[in-house]
């Protein structure tokens, strides 16, 4: 009793010291982990494009590293920043606007704008019921929320500071992965053979799939949206055209759609008389809201995963909630790993019962 007394005393003592060890690791590394998170999907889901820019280079890693790392300043980081910002600095402008979309009255629809060819009828349709009470009397209802989810926005999203050091470090960690990304992915794989055998290298290949899938069928897609809603919001002329870019994309992000800035462009262009931009703009805003609907299942399933859009959707906003802008993209990619792991778990569990022969009675 003693020797199995003594065993038992040393292997709790063992797995507390573990348990506090992991502990205070975590507790270390809480600043950097959303950043290194979000690294860490940004690399998985570029490594393809990082390797074949490498191959374009002669072979040389940091050639590469750094085309990528430009890429992401330039493409990602920065715009965003400056879109955030814009966001949080014009709150007051925001909520001005939409609380003058409150006492809007909507013109007819021209008649020109009816006779146009395959998209006249239902223009036609869909302002008819607009004007009749079909959604213009719900505008002075919705509009004061517009402003109260603007501060909101703002008040998760923190000090400016605060966010542009976070996307700097998020750089800063995914050119030190996309250096060493063989030794990392190497030591994630010896870890999951570690802890389940054999099987860890199919979690870590799902894991991948679901960090692609996200990023391509998702991020991707809201990208090309917001970046094309505002293309046509500039022409256009429509005012905060930045502002409501970005919005848009983090209305893509979280699978509501680009639709509501732009329908609401399109009505505020109508109210002030500019009858030309705004049948422009809704021509427009009709391809690049249904954009979506065709590019984002092509990608999530060329990310090699199917995600529940309702998933991604809480992922959004429990992730602003929790991390601030950056968990706009690290709580999508928590959850589709975590729902793509059990899914996998699940399917196993029920081809193994399905296979197993029936217990003698």
């Amino acid at each position: 009793m003693t020797d199995i007394a003594r065993d038992l005393t040393r292997t709790v003592l063992a797995v507390l010291t573990i348990g506090l060890l992991i502990g205070a690791t975590l507790w270390i590394l809480q600043p950097f982990l959303p950043s290194l998170i979000w690294a860490t999907m940004i690399v998985v889901a570029t490594w393809p494009l990082m390797l074949a820019i490498q191959s374009r280079l002669w072979g040389r890693r940091w050639l590469a590293v750094t085309v990528m790392t430009l890429a992401l300043l330039l493409v990602f980081v920065i715009p965003f920043s400056l879109a955030v910002a814009a966001i949080v600095e014009n709150v007051d402008d925001v909520a001005r606007w939409a609380k003058s979309l409150g006492a809007l009255e909507l013109p007819p629809l021209p008649e020109w704008a009816a006779r146009m060819p395959l998209v006249g009828e239902r223009l036609e349709a869909a302002w008819r019921e607009l004007t009749a009470g079909g959604g213009a009397e719900y505008l002075p209802k919705i509009a004061p929320y517009v402003g109260q989810a603007a501060r909101w926005f703002a008040g998760q999203v923190g000090g400016l500071g605060l966010v542009v050091v976070q996307f700097l470090l998020t750089v800063v960690l995914a050119a030190v992965l996309y250096f060493s990304g063989e030794s990392f992915g190497e030591g994630v794989r010896r870890f999951a053979r570690r802890l389940a055998g054999e099987r860890g290298d199919g979690v870590v290949q799902l894991a991948s799939q679901a960090v692609r899938a996200v990023a391509l069928g998702v991020v991707l897609t809201a990208l090309v949206q917001a970046v094309l809603g505002g293309i046509g919001l500039a022409i256009a002329g429509v005012p905060l055209a930045t502002i409501l870019t970005a919005v848009m994309f983090i209305l893509a992000v979280a699978q509501v759609g680009v639709g509501p800035v732009l329908i609401l462009s399109v009505i505020w262009l109508y109210w002030t008389g500019d009858v030309l931009w705004g049948t422009v703009l809704l021509v427009w805003a009709i391809p690049v809201t249904a954009l979506d609907n065709v590019l984002r299942p092509i990608l999530i399933r060329r990310g090699g995963a199917d995600l529940p859009l309702l998933l991604i959707f809480a992922g959004v906003i429990g992730g602003l909630i929790a991390f601030g802008l950056i968990g706009i993209f690290v709580g999508p990619v928590l959850l589709a790993v975590t729902y793509t792991l059990l899914s996998a778990w699940v399917a196993e569990e029920v081809a193994g019962s399905v296979g197993r022969p029936p217990a003698a009675g």
